[in-house]
């Protein structure tokens, strides 16, 4: 990390092998890279998730037989990572959105 990248703060879940793949693993950690650098994401690799607060989004990692997501929200000071998990639907779970907003009101009232 150099000056002026922002930190990452991981509020649950992390990028690990296994269950990750080293590939999926690697694609991770550049897109986390350019989070931190201030490099905005779009599709298809980062989508709005309006749904857990503002800022927040879906980085998609592409993986063997899953489709792994992490649900982060960009601060000015931080990109803070809510939730790690595979998802196999186009939905994300109820209990996921409510597990991140409540990580996010935790953190936020710290």
């Amino acid at each position: 990390m150099t000056h002026g990248d922002k930190p990452l703060v991981w509020l649950h879940g992390e990028i690990k092998t296994p269950p990750f793949s080293p590939t999926a693993r690697l694609e991770a950690g550049y897109l986390l890279r350019q989070l931190q650098m201030g490099n905005p994401l779009g599709m298809p690799q980062s989508r709005p998730m309006p749904v857990i607060g503002v800022w927040g989004h879906e980085l998609r990692i592409q993986d063997a037989g899953i489709t792994w997501r992490l649900v982060y929200r960009t601060d000015p000071d931080a990109v803070v990572i809510l939730e790690v998990f595979g998802k196999k639907t186009r939905t994300t779970p109820r209990d996921v959105i409510d597990r991140c907003r409540r990580r996010l009101r935790d953190y936020d009232n710290a």
